[in-house]
């Protein structure tokens, strides 16, 4: 690392910090915090400073868990205060949560780049129908039986591990299916999402490990420390100008401004693998 020019880590840090402020506007637009804003942003910011294409979408997941590890930790624990978090969902989804993030990180060290782009962009179509249609779906009134509720968890934690979100668009998206409170849901989602993120961290780190050569400076594994240092803060001071801006629009324009943002980030990926 003593061997790499200034002028490349000022070009990497000065990146970042455009990107930070960027994923925070759209975060307090949009009201999320997660990857499905940061990996966008990263993927650009990697995208100019010429990291490899085959470690680039590894790198935006692995940075973007580390980045939003603080926001769901404090998440969980404002929403566990007042109650909201169903506890028994949290024990029963995060087991397999955890297995689906290990297979998701192992999946790293071996899988194309072009893997995560089309993980992601089934992720973000998948949103963005939510969002755009706009209808609240349902399955019943009562959560299912155990094994279905694992089933949930494990494919929360490997879709995070694959996409670099917390899960909580997926985990949201199940509970309410079946009649579980929105305010609930996301609580919940957010005890599901802190060892989502704090093991999917880990894991992009080991990842990554055997790439260090190619990977920019200042990266630990598939996780960009400058991203790390300088994108959460940033964000977390750009995010009020961004829920400034939600407030002149209403609910459903936010959804469908939401679903238009994935949509262009999703084909901004389709195009990078034609």
């Amino acid at each position: 690392m003593l061997g790499v020019p200034l002028s490349e880590l000022l070009w990497l840090a000065l990146a970042v910090i455009a990107a930070g402020l960027f994923t925070g506007i759209l975060a307090g637009l949009f009201g999320v915090g997660g990857g499905a804003v940061i990996v966008p942003a990263l993927y650009e910011v990697f995208r100019v400073l010429d990291v490899p294409a085959d470690v680039r979408m590894q790198l935006c997941i692995g940075s973007s868990l580390a980045i939003i590890v603080p926001t769901t930790v404090r998440s969980y624990f404002a929403h566990r205060a007042i109650g909201a978090v169903i506890p028994q969902v949290v024990r029963s989804w995060s087991p397999p949560a955890i297995l689906g993030v290990v297979l998701g990180s192992l999946v790293a060290t071996w899988a194309p780049g072009g893997l995560f782009k089309i993980a992601f962009v089934i992720f973000a179509a998948f949103v963005s129908a939510k969002m755009l249609v706009g209808r609240n779906w349902s399955l019943g009134v009562n959560l299912p039986g155990q094994p279905v509720q694992r089933g949930f968890g494990f494919l929360t934690g490997l879709v995070s591990s694959l996409v670099g979100v917390s899960g909580g668009s997926i985990s949201n998206a199940a509970l309410t299916l079946y009649g579980i409170p929105m305010h609930q849901a996301v609580a919940t989602s957010a005890g599901i999402g802190v060892p989502i993120t704090i093991v999917g961290t880990v894991g992009y780190v080991f990842a990554g490990w055997r790439f260090m050569p190619v990977l920019p400076p200042l990266s630990l594994g598939f996780v960009s420390l400058i991203g790390l240092v300088l994108v959460a803060p940033l964000s977390t001071i750009a995010a009020p100008l961004g829920a400034r801006m939600a407030h002149r629009l209403s609910k459903r324009q936010l959804e469908i401004a939401f679903g238009v943002f994935l949509i262009l980030a999703s084909l901004r990926f389709v195009a990078s693998l034609l």
